[in-house]
């Protein structure tokens, strides 16, 4: 079974290590999984490149995720953030470990050597034992693209990158929109329509639908791919309760006029989207404003853990499997 999955950080990462773990249970393998990551998200920081979401999923699918956190390093230190910090360099609210700069130091290494972001990855990917896993990791895109949020402060707009209003803002200052540098000229990185186009399963896990999900749709051919592919595509819901579990996903659904509600995110993807499922307690709601010929499932949607990450992959996959073959 060819499975890819659209993803991007904390939620999308402990999803798929999920489903990593229901899959190595069945017997009906060998399966395989594409992972299309998110890189809006990305950053230069202190002169190296940062990929936030790309590496959330490089670590918690090898097993080097700071697991109280959900993204870093585990068993990191600071000793260079602090060395920074005593030549007055900044930012300092983007904090980062002494391991994780070694990923950021040695891909803007590579990439000033001419490779691109995709065949850095795949040099990643091998060092934390993705490929032995069945696991191929795909960037959205090569082209450099960063997300930025246009906020209006006393009477006056302006942009701050996006990882400034998520992580020093905290989502506090309302985002009057997203605007992504760099998406008009990008295309999908080698695979990744392949990858949707080919899969017998498409998994959206519940990433953020705007800044994560909804920027790989951004990318030009992915949502014609899913449009297009003959796989059923099947979402998870960001939502419990009509509140994200982590981050600031409510606020990004304001900004762009979405409410904060499991159908009002299955709006989003209702082009392509053929099944969806969603926590017990968005049920009744889901299912009044389902959108026509969405099939709808429900289940508790709390990954307190990977048993329960795993069970609700299993959802998802099964609720994909069924609509195969229906």
């Amino acid at each position: 079974m060819r499975i890819t999955a659209l993803a991007g950080g904390v939620g999308g990462a402990r999803f798929l290590r999920g489903l990593l773990h229901h899959l190595s249970g069945r017997s009906d393998g060998p399966h395989t999984l594409t992972v299309i990551g998110n890189t809006g998200d990305d950053i230069t920081l202190f002169g190296l490149r940062v990929c936030p979401d790309l590496d959330t999923l490089l670590y918690t699918l090898g097993g080097g995720v700071h697991e109280g956190q959900g993204w870093g390093r585990a068993d990191e230190t600071f000793a260079v953030q602090g060395e920074l910090a005593a030549y007055g360099a900044s930012p300092q609210w983007f904090g980062l470990g002494d391991r994780d700069f070694g990923t950021h130091i040695v891909r803007s290494q590579w990439l000033a050597q001419g490779r691109t972001l995709s065949q850095v990855t795949a040099r990643l990917a091998q060092r934390w034992g993705l490929p032995e896993q069945g696991v191929t990791l795909l960037p959205m895109t090569d082209v450099p693209v960063e997300t930025h949020v246009v906020l209006e402060e006393d009477g006056e707009q302006r942009a701050v990158h996006f990882q400034e209003w998520w992580v020093r803002m905290r989502a506090a200052v309302p985002a009057q929109r997203f605007v992504v540098a760099g998406l008009d000229r990008a295309a999908a990185a080698p695979g990744v329509l392949d990858a949707l186009r080919d899969a017998d399963v498409v998994l959206l896990p519940p990433s953020n639908p705007v800044v994560s999900i909804g920027i790989v749709l951004g990318v030009p051919g992915v949502r014609d791919a899913l449009r297009g592919t003959a796989a059923p595509v099947v979402g998870v819901s960001p939502l419990v309760g009509g509140a994200p579990v982590r981050g600031h996903a409510d606020a990004c659904l304001s900004a762009i006029g979405v409410e904060s509600t499991a159908a009002a995110v299955a709006g989003l993807y209702a082009d392509f989207l053929d099944g969806w499922l969603v926590d017990e307690g968005d049920r009744d709601g889901m299912v009044a404003a389902a959108p026509r010929g969405l099939t709808v499932e429900a289940t508790p949607l709390l990954m307190r853990d990977l048993e329960h990450a795993a069970r609700i992959s299993g959802s998802a996959l099964d609720l994909a499997l069924g609509l195969a073959r229906a």
